[in-house]
């Protein structure tokens, strides 16, 4: 069992820290909302994780690989998602209605919601399901109770997502007053709306 925590948190380490849709969307958090709401979202993240290791554990996930009904299902509700996400992100950008939004949105109800949207953001991404079900039996050693062994490296994955998420976070707070202008959130807003639709459109429109 050690053996294959060992080996799953290099490869999970190595996958963490790769740039993607999951660092933009906590990125952007840290900047125009702060620490709070990043953390947020990156819980959320990896609360989306945890559900994906169990699911890959128990074999549910395997119906994403199976079935080409429910791939194509999950694969077009999540890129709707991503591109009304993005969409929404931009319009914001445009109007300039992030400020009002941060003032008038309690403390409290955006750390919800940021944790809904890292974790929606996770689930509704088809290709992290198909990941796990293909990289999860690989370290599950034969004897070992799936269910359980696959939360726990799920959980291997989610320290170590939480530490590199903390990094960023914390980097992003060093230079919170120059990155927390109205015009930098905005140029952010625009960047990661930008990935967010690219990364919808393509999920939409590529099949592997």
């Amino acid at each position: 069992m050690l053996s294959s925590l060992a080996s799953f948190a290099v490869v999970a380490g190595l996958m963490t820290i790769v740039p993607g849709l999951d660092t933009a969307l906590v990125l952007r958090s840290a900047v125009s909302r702060g620490r709070r709401q990043a953390f947020a979202t990156a819980l959320g993240v990896n609360t989306g994780v945890l559900v994906w290791g169990a699911a890959a554990a128990v074999g549910v996930s395997a119906l994403l690989t199976a079935s080409e009904l429910a791939y194509t299902v999950l694969r077009f509700a999540g890129a709707a998602y991503m591109v009304w996400f993005g969409a929404s992100m931009l319009w914001r950008a445009r109007r300039g209605g992030e400020e009002a939004e941060n003032g008038q949105e309690p403390a409290s109800a955006g750390a919800g919601r940021a944790w809904m949207r890292g974790m929606a953001t996770n689930l509704l991404n088809p290709k992290v399901g198909v990941f796990y079900v293909a990289l999860l039996p690989q370290f599950i050693p034969q004897d070992a109770p799936h269910l359980l062994t696959g939360v726990l490296l799920a959980l291997v994955h989610n320290v170590e997502g939480m530490a590199w998420f903390t990094l960023l976070i914390l980097g992003a707070g060093l230079a919170r007053e120059w990155l927390g202008r109205p015009v930098v959130r905005r140029v952010v807003d625009r960047l990661t709306g930008t990935v967010l639709i690219g990364f919808g459109l393509r999920l939409a429109l590529t099949r592997d």
